[in-house]
């Protein structure tokens, strides 16, 4: 079902907050911090670099501040610990002043020279721009099929309105940002999430490059494992699937005692069917296991939400409070007229 929007340009962007998390990741952040210099040397508008540093075990925190100390537009937040990606971008999107917000990888295989397009998609009234990939370069055949297959489970599982082939790189208006701020839930999918907000969104198409340095973050181990926590943490389906296993074996148990009455009736009895019956008393067992066991990760997570713990612990901030300066050159433009956009 598609929703019209009324898009109204915007005049032209005045701030921007780039959000980069960071983890064990010293061999790619002086590539990170020559590009991401480029790109601010381009930009028509007052910037901030937060990266995000999320409890790195090798010499980043080091690389991190040194950036700080050189450059004021680049701000740096650091974590007492590791606490995952999704949480790290979390913390430095609750840092960024920006009118506009993007999120982006450090291992520049999404190019940041992408972000001023993003831009001119938000100016035309967009409040989601995020950028979709048209091709995996440097990836193997599995890496590229797993990933084509994740993207669309996760359409099936969290919202039909998931956009496929898409990360956490992303243009977010300020409006869109507050209400992602509002939902402070622990175990946390953004792009679900961003997705269930809503607001016009469109996106700009690009190439992925290989990493710039360094190993991949996300094997394929992790890749399931933050997928079982998209689908848990954003999707009831789970329970639904065990509810429907469970019918099916009843069903199955149900015919086989019918079976066995009319076999009693007819005077066949079934001391051959030891075999059977044991087959259907290890899958049945395992049906009530494993719906229990999907309950319990449910149970668990409304654990942790109930605690109501910070969401992530700052151990050091570099640069936060620098202000964002406004560039003299930036003129305001009058909005032009608006116009509607059906999105999905």
């Amino acid at each position: 079902m598609s929703v019209t929007y009324i898009l109204s340009p915007r005049e032209p962007l005045k701030t921007l907050s780039i959000v980069i998390p960071i983890y064990n990741e010293e061999e790619v952040i002086p590539l990170l911090h020559r590009a991401m210099v480029s790109l601010l040397d381009r930009l028509p508008c007052a910037t901030e670099v937060i990266l995000v540093n999320d409890g790195s075990s090798d010499n980043s925190i080091f690389e991190l501040r040194h950036i700080a100390e050189r450059d004021t537009r680049f701000k740096v937040i650091s974590l007492a610990r590791n606490f995952g990606h999704q949480i790290a971008a979390t913390a430095g999107l609750d840092g960024a002043r920006g009118e506009a917000i993007v999120l982006m990888d450090a291992d520049l295989q999404d190019p940041p020279e992408l972000v001023l397009k993003m831009i001119a998609e938000y100016e035309k009234g967009y409040d989601i721009v995020y950028a979709r990939r048209s091709s995996r370069e440097g990836e193997s055949f599995f890496k590229r099929w797993s990933a084509w297959l994740f993207y669309r489970l996760m359409r099936g599982l969290i919202h039909k309105d998931l956009p496929t082939d898409v990360g956490d790189y992303r243009l977010t208006s300020r409006r869109c940002l507050d209400a992602l701020q509002s939902m402070r839930e622990t175990h946390r999918f953004l792009r679900g999430m961003v997705s269930w907000i809503g607001f016009p969104q469109t996106y700009v198409s690009f190439k992925r490059a290989p990493r710039a340095a360094g190993q991949t973050k996300y094997p394929v181990s992790r890749m399931l494992k933050f997928a079982w926590t998209a689908a848990v943490s954003f999707s009831p389906l789970p329970l639904r699937l065990s509810f429907f296993v469970g019918a099916v074996l009843f069903a199955v148990g149900l015919a086989y005692g019918a079976y066995a009455l009319v076999r009693l009736a007819l005077g066949l009895y079934l001391v051959p069917g030891w075999t059977s019956l044991i087959i259907l008393n290890c899958l049945s067992s395992g049906a009530v296991m494993l719906g229990i066991g999907i309950v319990g990760e449910y149970v668990a997570r409304i654990f942790e939400q109930m605690k109501a713990r910070p969401l992530y612990v700052v151990s050091d901030r570099f640069n936060l409070e620098e202000d964002l300066e406004l560039p003299a050159r930036h003129a305001s433009q009058q909005p032009a007229p608006a116009k509607q956009v059906s999105t999905r």
